[in-house]
């Protein structure tokens, strides 16, 4: 098998979620892969550095050099990173997890450059982000969707005597937390018997503006912190429709394992979203930061026996495509090129 240099967020404290990188990079081991993985450091510019130094102290016995993408500022980790891949004559893939990369592909095309067209691939999660490359002249790009095992989410019947919301996000602006407050005062308002747990660790600052807006409302909302997939997978089953909130996205494995576990999915109609949920078939859309249709979406799933039963086992069988043991014959084909 090859050796692989893995970079990007190697990070594991109460302020993140498991990235791609601890996900998939494990996937890789057990198919026995042999990984190195740059960095861990939560200083930035320490990571940087250990990220610069893996790549010059493993170059002669790495193979290909595997580089977490994001939208946002650690957009600049994958340029430097891969720049220096190029000096040095490492070959490298992107995997691109940013749901805002067709931004930059506008406001920073040269950069964008430099990265991808010398890439080996980019490997894009979703059919939206592989879209938006090939828009921009890309053809190295290809879609190998996130993963999960499929064996490890029991599809559970739920009783829907009253509406219990499941969030499951890190508290980040850009996925607007907000807004699952306010649509959970809504639906209350409306003399619905409606509740909210929301799962996730503090990434900037946004869950005590979370905090706050509840206590402003007068609405009781179950805060659990940083869960590990087991305990949060377990915590969903005493609630019955998941929302996401976002207003940027790629394709969410939070969402993919909602629909895996029999959650009807109402979400916001952003980014890689209408890629992975088909309106009225497999979940619902809603535009971005609207509380009303959201609530008028959920109170359709709950109301309608029919509908809901429709949305669950479509998106289970969608979901079923995401199964490791299909998705990693995707990925031994490009690390085998």
């Amino acid at each position: 098998m090859r050796n692989v240099l893995y970079i990007g967020n190697n990070l594991n404290n109460k302020y993140s979620n498991l990235s791609s990188i601890q996900v998939l990079g494990a996937l890789l081991e057990a198919e026995g892969y042999e990984l190195r993985y740059a960095s861990s450091y939560n200083n930035k510019l320490l990571r940087l550095l250990d990220m610069f130094y893996h790549c010059m102290r493993y170059s002669k016995s790495t193979d290909i050099v595997l580089i977490d993408t994001y939208s946002t500022s650690n957009f600049y980790y994958a340029f430097l990173v891969s720049q220096l891949c190029r000096v040095l004559r490492l070959p490298y893939i992107t995997s691109l997890n940013g749901g805002n990369l067709p931004a930059r592909l506008v406001s920073h095309p040269k950069l964008c450059a430099l990265i991808f067209k010398h890439a080996q691939y980019n490997v894009s999660p979703s059919k939206y982000l592989k879209d938006a490359f090939a828009k921009h002249g890309y053809a190295n790009v290809v879609h190998i969707p996130n993963s999960i095992e499929l064996r490890h989410y029991p599809l559970v019947k739920r009783p829907y005597e009253s509406i219990r919301l499941l969030w499951v996000r890190s508290f980040s602006k850009i996925y607007n937390p907000q807004m699952a407050v306010r649509v959970v005062c809504a639906l209350q308002q409306k003399g619905y018997d409606a509740s909210l747990c929301m799962v996730g660790p503090d990434s900037d600052g946004s869950l005590e503006e979370v905090r706050a807006l509840a206590e402003d409302l007068n609405v009781s909302v179950r805060f659990t912190g940083k869960l590990s997939k087991a305990e949060w997978t377990q915590l969903a089953k005493e609630y019955n429709i998941f929302i996401n909130t976002t207003n940027f996205d790629n394709t969410p494995v939070s969402v993919i394992e909602a629909m895996a576990l029999g959650l009807p999915v109402v979400s916001t109609n952003v980014g890689g979203m209408p890629y992975l949920i088909t309106d009225g078939e497999n979940g619902l859309l809603v535009p971005p930061n609207n509380v009303q249709t959201m609530v008028e979406a959920i109170e359709k799933v709950y109301g309608d026996v029919e509908l809901r039963e429709h949305l669950i086992h479509n998106a289970r069988t969608v979901v079923a495509e995401f199964d490791w043991e299909l998705v990693k014959q995707r990925w031994n084909a490009v690390l085998h090129p």
